[in-house]
């Protein structure tokens, strides 16, 4: 039996014989890079000296324990394999060639590092990093057999059971093999990441470095010096050199800690010519793997070692810096983020800042033009420009000063439906020509159609879209005006002590949200009825449930006659509510074009959670309808017709904002598909990777390819185009998408330019807090009462949908209508953005549970997990801090 590899022999498919690290080796060494002399000793090693001792079935059996076990029993399960191993004897066929192999490397009294190789370690899906033992400075065959066997049983340690039983892998799928190679006494040593972790840039390689060996860097004892070097050319971007106080060194046997002496503590340990020397082997590796990696290194007189190397696991993707100004582009007006543009809580993808800031002023001035005169604002007065991605409502000073004069003359506009303005101009004219122009264009078939009629197509919708939504701004203000009246008439004229508040009499009406929910909720009663339907579904992954609706092939887990029943259902579904937006970004999918978080309703429904919304809704109705009728009769005529009069009019009103904003997005996934429709010719003719890249196209781009016929049926691939209509190419679409992700991680400003006469005179009119709120509470608005103590929920979007655990606060920058499935779930509501008559207020409202809005700041401040009170009535986040609180969670 052969136990020793060369580490020069190990390669790319020897996991199961070498382990991750001795892979990972062998590439450096095959790769020509510097790695100290050394082998492995395989596998086979483990399994025999396992055999021999019969330690299997003992390993087994004390192996069993579940994920959610608790950490003693961990480590008493640990400590009695541990033993077995201890108490074991090498065989004498594998202490013999180990002997052999080491006296090759230093004649038999060289000092060597003794590290454990795990077969589920070092892979790209997980790392396993640290879960198990390295030994340095071992001397001699028999100290290195002990370090081998110690090697083995760490295997077994507590934190390496409990991380593979969390990932799923059983006792007998793992083995370990021993890498010992000659050790390096070095004088500094640390990690390089060849690409940052912090912001995912593939451009930039991190060095944490630190004086003496490693395991101090490895282990965390020790502050690192990080130095940030740009990849290829070996600048130094930046760097960080700490007071480094203790380093491990080599001792007579084994290593020990020692201060770092006191000329060396704030001294760098690597210049800029050795981080460079030390960055170009990393970018080295990199290229060899074809991946990121994060290595190990040493330097010893003055010569660099690589000691590990493995994939960097769970790297985000490549962001820029966050931007911390705010520059305005034109000086002479007012920015706010306002009205449309709490459809808009994330920086804008490129080709759509470019055609909605023209569409929003177009429709805006025509909306102001019929409403209170033509020449009230002008061409350059309004716009939808972009700052640092995100998007602002400009108003030159000038038109924002002449708007405000003609105040009323609008007011009077909006009660008589003018110009398509208030509920009356909704109904009779914005929904039905914008269901026109939609019918229009779906009528054409999208593949018949020339790249200019598609780009025409994308613009007719999009501007009938602005005008609809502009129109919907105007029930906005009907529906507020209503319900705020009403409230004041009732709290201070007719509500006792006891009696029920004034959102009792405006719940359990009916709305397009609402109706989206009860027909999720009376699918899964269709599913639950169908034999075999349910469990096919439960058990069929999301995203192959997905995938299977749009090529209509049924997933693994169930059969066609299932599939037969199900598809059509779930297609009526979304044809009735997929087109409701999570972001009026065209960039971010619709439900119908990724009903995911839809699916997961389903399931959630399926397992027997939430409530019936039916009944929720009935229970509502009929507490509203006796509190009614019990304040109309105690109160006189006048008073009593006044009461029922605003009632009516808020109760009227509500439910018509909400039909109105959902009805947003009516054209979004027939202007999806146009716009694929063109990433897809553009694919063919090379100027873009992927479809879904003509989103971060600039129009002017988009426009070039279309009149160059590269959008074309069938164009060919693209020639020299020069100038700015050359193709975009994937680096270009790649470097906007890190800009993308860098502006999306910064809390864009509510009002510009910053300013205290800004903030007073604007402030209380924005629909988010003043985001400069330090300590543990956050406060907000607050918009549905009653108090919660929970885990907080941070979701940018529908991508994070699946990680929501019933009972979690949802916590986002905003909500639409499209994400009212999600309430079933949420124990309270935290938004960035609204207020106590947005979406959110409504719906947390209908089910009963606390919301706080407008915080300004808690996608920033919160964390998912971080246990937090929300509390409806006060309009306040508490962060918590130590033990939980004595009511132990709901209050």
């Amino acid at each position: 039996m052969t136990y020793i590899n060369n580490l020069g022999d190990v390669g790319q498919g020897d996991v199961a014989m070498a382990g991750g690290k001795g892979v990972g080796l062998g590439g450096l060494v095959q790769a020509g890079l510097p790695v100290p002399p050394g082998f492995v000793l395989n596998t086979a090693a483990y399994a025999d000296f396992v055999e021999a001792n019969r330690l299997q079935a003992g390993i087994r059996e004390l192996d069993s324990l579940s994920p959610l076990a608790s950490p003693q029993d961990y480590e008493d399960a640990s400590n009695r394999i541990r033993a077995l191993f201890a108490g074991g004897t090498m065989p004498a066929a594998i202490a013999t060639e180990l002997g052999a192999a080491y006296r090759l490397i230093g004649d038999g009294d060289a000092a060597v590092a003794v590290r454990s190789s795990a077969t589920a370690e070092d892979l790209p899906s997980a790392s396993f990093a640290g879960q198990q033992e390295t030994y340095l400075n071992v001397v001699g065959a028999e100290a290195l057999a002990a370090a081998v066997t110690d090697c083995w049983a760490s295997l077994w340690t507590a934190r390496a059971m409990a991380y593979r039983a969390r990932e799923g892998i059983g006792p007998d799928a793992v083995r370990l093999a021993v890498v010992v190679q000659r050790m390096v006494e070095a004088d500094a040593a640390g990690v390089m990441f060849t690409a940052n972790p912090a912001n995912g840039r593939r451009d930039q390689i991190l060095i944490s470095a630190a004086w003496g060996l490693g395991e101090s860097v490895v282990s965390g004892t020790v502050t690192t010096d990080d130095v940030v070097v740009e990849a290829g050319s070996g600048r130094v971007l930046s760097r960080r050199t700490a007071d480094k106080e203790v380093m491990t060194v080599v001792a007579d046997h084994g290593t020990r800690e020692q201060p770092v002496p006191a000329g060396r503590r704030r001294q760098p340990v690597l210049d800029d010519q050795a981080a460079a020397e030390l960055a170009g082997y990393g970018t080295r590796i990199a290229d060899h793997f074809g991946a990121p990696q994060d290595i190990e290194w040493a330097r010893a007189g003055g010569e660099f070692f690589l000691l590990q190397s493995r994939p960097i696991t769970a790297l985000p993707e490549p962001a820029a810096d966050a931007p911390d100004t705010w520059p305005v582009p034109y000086p002479k007006g007012l920015y706010f983020r306002a009205s449309i543009v709490e459809q808009l809580p994330d920086p804008l993808s490129p080709l759509f800042a470019d055609l909605i800031d023209g569409s929003v002023s177009r429709s805006l001035r025509a909306l102001m033009a019929g409403a209170i005169g033509k020449n009230v604002i002008g061409e350059d007065d309004v716009g939808l420009p972009t700052i640092n991605g995100y998007a602002y409502y400009y108003y030159r000073t000038s038109a924002m000063l002449r708007v405000t004069a003609m105040s009323l003359a609008a007011m009077r506009a909006l009660i008589r439906g003018t110009a398509h303005m208030g509920v009356a101009g909704w109904r009779e004219y914005s929904h039905p020509r914008y269901e026109r122009v939609i019918k229009d264009w779906s009528a054409k078939p999208l593949g018949g159609l020339s790249g200019e009629e598609l780009l025409e197509g994308v613009q007719t919708l999009l501007d009938a879209g602005t005008v609809y939504y502009t129109a919907v701004q105007s029930i906005i203000p009907v529906a507020a005006t209503s319900e705020i009246s009403f409230r004041a008439y009732y709290d201070k004229l007719v509500r006792r002590n006891g009696d029920a508040p004034a959102q009792t009499f405006l719940l359990g009406y009916d709305s397009e949200p609402i109706r989206a929910e009860k027909s999720l909720y009376d699918l899964a009663a269709w599913v639950r009825g169908v034999p075999g339907l349910a469990p096919a579904i439960l058990n069929a992954p999301t995203p192959a449930l997905v995938e299977s609706q749009r090529t209509g092939v049924p997933p693994a887990a169930m059969d066609q006659a299932l599939w037969g029943l199900w598809r059509p259902r779930f297609q009526d579904h979304l044809g009735r509510y997929g087109h409701a937006v999570y972001n009026l970004d065209f960039v971010c999918p619709v439900p119908a074009d990724d009903p995911s978080p839809l699916l997961e309703t389903v399931k959630f429904y399926l397992r027997g959670q939430g409530t019936d919304p039916h009944e929720r809704q009935r229970l509502l109705a009929a507490r509203r309808e006796e509190e009614t009728g019990r304040t109309a009769a105690r109160l006189g005529p006048r008073r009593r017709a006044a009461f029922l009069r605003l009632l009516r009019w808020a109760q009227n009103a509500a439910p018509i904002r909400e039909d109105a904003l959902a009805d947003v997005g009516l054209a979004w996934p027939l202007l999806r598909r146009m716009l694929l429709e063109l990433g897809q010719r553009l694919v063919g003719s090379t100027v873009i990777a992927e479809p879904g890249d003509v989103f971060w196209l600039r129009h002017r781009e988009l426009r070039s390819a279309v009149e160059f016929g590269l959008a074309a049926p069938g164009a060919p691939a693209a020639v020299a185009i020069t100038g700015a209509d050359r193709p975009v190419r994937a680096a270009a679409i790649e470097e906007r998408r890190m800009l993308w992700r860098g502006q999306a991680k910064a809390s864009a400003p509510q009002l510009l330019p910053e300013s205290r006469w800004m903030e007073r005179a604007f402030g209380s009119m924005m629909p988010a807090a003043s985001q400069q709120q330090p300590g543990d509470v956050i406060k907000g608005t607050g918009a549905s009462s009653g108090r919660v103590s929970a885990p907080a929920r941070v979701l940018r979007g529908p991508e994070d949908f699946a990680t929501m655990v019933p009972g979690d606060v949802l916590v986002a920058r905003i909500t639409t209508p499209a994400w009212t499935s999600l309430f079933a779930m949420a124990s309270a509501v935290v938004t960035d953005v609204g207020g106590p008559l947005s979406h959110s207020s409504i719906v947390a409202r209908e089910y009963g549970i606390p919301a706080v809005l407008g915080t300004g700041v808690a996608t920033q401040r919160l964390t998912s997990g971080q246990r937090i009170r929300v509390d409806g009535d006060a309009g306040t986040v508490t962060i918590e801090r130590g033990p939980r609180p004595a009511d132990g969670g709901s209050a």
